[in-house]
């Protein structure tokens, strides 16, 4: 038997950790990039390529971070030092590394998350309602995110929105905002993805996703496949170990990793189902990244039936997804704090919230707002640094550890015994401990030498 949770909590249900895991692994990601991708690389040729990734890395990965999490019933930090009982306790570098890694994303993804917010103001206003073109809106775009005041102060909004759920615990905060955010958000995909598709010209846009093309699926296609899995499912930054951490004894772990893979890999498919047949209704052609959401996706709300209502649900939705992943991203550096050094949650949530928001500020004005903080370093801005910095090498870096520690360190043997015996542990063994640690090398060499971040 592990010992009681030094975060002093847990989830009250499977339910409810499902619903926070999930919500942590769906972010603004599977919003944009998942769609994007899909239709760049062969529609439903990717798709069948990122689900074989789901299985064989994602999974396996998932499974072995709630494991050292509920068997140590500690954060990150603690976690690793208490299943390995080597004197150094070098392993508890890498919970270390998954502490820095949760704070380093949660400081740009504040920024991303507050754009959000302020395009919800607009839609919740009218904005889109009088016709825009793809320049106008993305004029508007530029002027959000090059203004000191409303990207500094959006930033901020969300991450008080955050501390003030994690500020309630596991139980009274996390799980109950999820299981209040995640049935919304996933009605709200639903109900949007149904009028995307009854839209006129919306089947093209089905074709584009699903229609299987092998030829454009390029080595580039299938690493974007395996970025995809690995980085969707929150893997590498101790968010996992921290949940795993959360939950009872009595849960079968395998039915609640697996099921936490499936919702996140739903929710991308129906997030390309509400994208694609909007953007080929409207004439648009696809784009990627912020551009795809912030610039197409405004441009074309005032040309559907009920595109302000459209519009309004769309923005809330992505508001909501990212809210669902910070919420996690607070909680691992929270979990530090009251578990290693002793700090109150009250504490914790500020300090760590205050100085997460410090670190935000040059995010949120290297993007236009003040010379000096854009393409300065690498060709890229502060904001895209911080991605690549904590959103690819880290993240990779940490789930590659990760694999090993619970191939190698700790062993397949005890892992599989707190999964509770499950059936297949012998080829879990074989994915976590040969699998799982060559494909996330092979994506971050490919990554570094061609310079490309999935």
């Amino acid at each position: 038997m592990s010992a009681p949770s030094a975060q002093g909590g847990k989830f009250g249900s499977r339910m409810g950790f499902i619903f926070a895991a999930a919500g942590s692994a769906i972010g603004l990601g599977n919003i944009w990039r998942f769609p994007y991708t899909t239709g760049e690389y062969g529609g439903a040729a990717f798709v069948l390529v990122y689900i074989g990734f789901v299985v064989l890395i994602g999974v396996p990965v998932l499974l072995a971070e709630l494991s050292i999490g509920r068997a140590s019933g500690k954060n990150p930090v603690g976690a690793f030092a208490a299943l390995d009982p080597g004197e150094k306790k070098r392993w508890s570098l890498v919970g270390g590394l998954g502490v820095l890694t949760g704070f380093g994303i949660l400081s740009f993804y504040a920024v991303i998350a507050g754009w959000t917010v302020s395009f919800l103001i607009r839609a919740l206003s009218g904005t889109f309602a009088g016709g825009m073109t793809p320049e106008q809106s993305g004029e508007l775009f530029t002027d959000i995110i090059a203004s000191p005041g409303e990207t500094v102060g959006m930033s901020a909004v969300f991450l008080l929105l955050t501390a003030l759920v994690v500020r309630g615990g596991v139980s009274g905060g996390i799980e109950r905002a999820a299981k209040i955010l995640m049935p919304v958000f996933f009605l709200m995909l639903v109900i949007l993805a149904g009028r995307a598709v009854t839209l006129p010209g919306a089947d093209a846009g089905l074709r584009f996703l699903f229609a299987p093309d092998f030829s454009k699926l390029t080595p580039a296609g299938v690493m974007s496949a395996l970025g995809q899995a690995l980085f969707s499912l929150s893997l590498g930054m101790g968010a996992m170990i921290t949940y795993g951490s959360y939950l009872q004894k009595k849960e079968r772990l395998p039915v609640a990793g697996i099921s936490v893979a499936i919702f996140d890999t739903l929710i991308a498919i129906l997030a390309g189902l509400i994208i694609f047949p909007a953007l080929f209704s409207a004439g648009a052609t696809g784009a990627k990244g912020p551009g795809l959401v912030f610039v197409v996706m405004p441009a074309i709300f005032d040309k559907l039936p009920a595109g302000q209502a459209f519009g309004v649900a769309f923005y809330a939705l992505l508001a909501v997804a990212a809210l669902t992943s910070t919420m996690s991203l607070l909680e691992v550096v929270v979990a530090y704090f009251v578990g290693q050094r002793g700090w109150s949650r009250e504490k914790a949530v500020w300090v760590v919230s205050g100085a997460c928001f410090l670190m935000a500020v040059p995010s949120a004005l290297s993007q236009g707002a003040v010379d000096g903080l854009g393409a300065d370093v690498l060709g890229e801005s502060f904001l895209d640094i911080m991605n690549i910095l904590w959103g690819n090498v880290a993240l990779g870096l940490g789930a590659l550890l990760i694999a090993v520690f619970a191939g190698w360190r700790w062993g397949v043997n005890k892992a599989v015994e707190e999964m509770g015996g499950m059936p297949g542990g012998a080829l879990w063994g074989i994915a976590v401990k040969y699998v799982c640690p060559i494909g996330i090398a092979v994506i971050m060499i490919y990554s570094l030498v061609n310079w490309e971040f999935l």
